[in-house]
């Protein structure tokens, strides 16, 4: 059965390899389409695409934005974008302007703790792509102020600890405009990380219907085989098509694989052609 990854990353973003080299790792090992899906950037998209059409790999042009709401972590995932989508382009400038101001800002707050670190220790471990969380926590650790991401993260860089400073973030309507606006369709990613239990979350997903919200990430690397049945359920009942990603990172996240995505196995490839063909 032809295989699928609907969620990856670059070094467009925090991920580990380059778009090129993302593209070859799908291709090695077996999968039949790879969707690119960087945080708040398409950067990655075009290099992608012209390794992919090399090496003979459908690829999905997508994007992963942060989207405010009142629990956990919103992530929503955009598929089969158009990057020259001007609407979406302008926003993501602003976003990108945002984040850059962040980093600086956490840099300056781990100054004040006394930490010998820069921007230009933080550039480094970027390869030139986007700057983020994973590569600060990166640059603490290359420097021997954090025995490890794990601790630089919980110790410095996530919410409320000593260095955080809160992310730029669209609200959730306008993550969906912003999507469709490029002619994608708007995914919720890893409905785990929103922290709700299944019946209130079973709610919130019929409002989401209701706003425009395409589809939910049912399966993922973290999720059972079973717990992905619960979540294609719920979406059903929502009138919310299913999709499928590993969150693949690289280096970032070292027990995270390429298609690994129920379970050891990729997701089904009529995901995609079901996404494609409704709404």
């Amino acid at each position: 059965m032809p295989g699928i990854d609907m969620h990856a990353h670059t070094t467009a973003s925090d991920g580990s390899l380059t778009p090129t080299e993302l593209v070859t790792l799908a291709s090695q090992i077996g999968l039949d389409a790879l969707a690119v899906t960087d945080h708040d950037t398409v950067d990655g998209i075009a290099e992608a695409v012209e390794a992919a059409q090399h090496i003979g790999l459908e690829l999905i042009p997508g994007i992963e934005l942060a989207v405010e709401y009142t629990s956990g972590r919103f992530h929503m995932l955009g598929y089969d974008i158009d990057p020259s989508s001007k609407t979406l382009s302008d926003r993501l400038t602003l976003l990108k302007h945002n984040r850059l101001q962040r980093n600086v800002r956490i840099v300056e707050k781990l100054q004040s703790l006394g930490f010998d670190i820069s921007m230009a220790d933080v550039e480094r471990e970027s390869r030139g792509g986007q700057i983020g969380r994973p590569h600060l926590a990166a640059a603490l650790v290359r420097k021997k102020l954090a025995s490890s991401s794990a601790e630089a993260f919980e110790t410095y860089l996530k919410d409320g600890a000593l260095a955080h400073v809160p992310k730029d973030k669209i609200s959730l309507q306008e993550g969906i405009d912003l999507i469709h606006s490029a002619g994608g369709k708007a995914v919720m990613a890893h409905p785990s990380s929103v922290k709700l239990d299944d019946s209130v979350l079973q709610s919130e997903l019929f409002q989401f219907a209701e706003m425009g919200l395409d589809g939910m990430e049912c399966c993922y690397n973290l999720y059972s085989p079973e717990r992905c049945d619960e979540y294609a359920a719920m979406a059903a009942n929502a009138g919310l098509l299913t999709t499928g990603g590993s969150d693949f990172h690289g280096d970032a996240k070292p027990k995270v694989f390429l298609g690994h995505v129920i379970g050891t196995d990729p997701a089904p490839y009529a995901l995609l052609e079901n996404l494609r063909q409704n709404k």
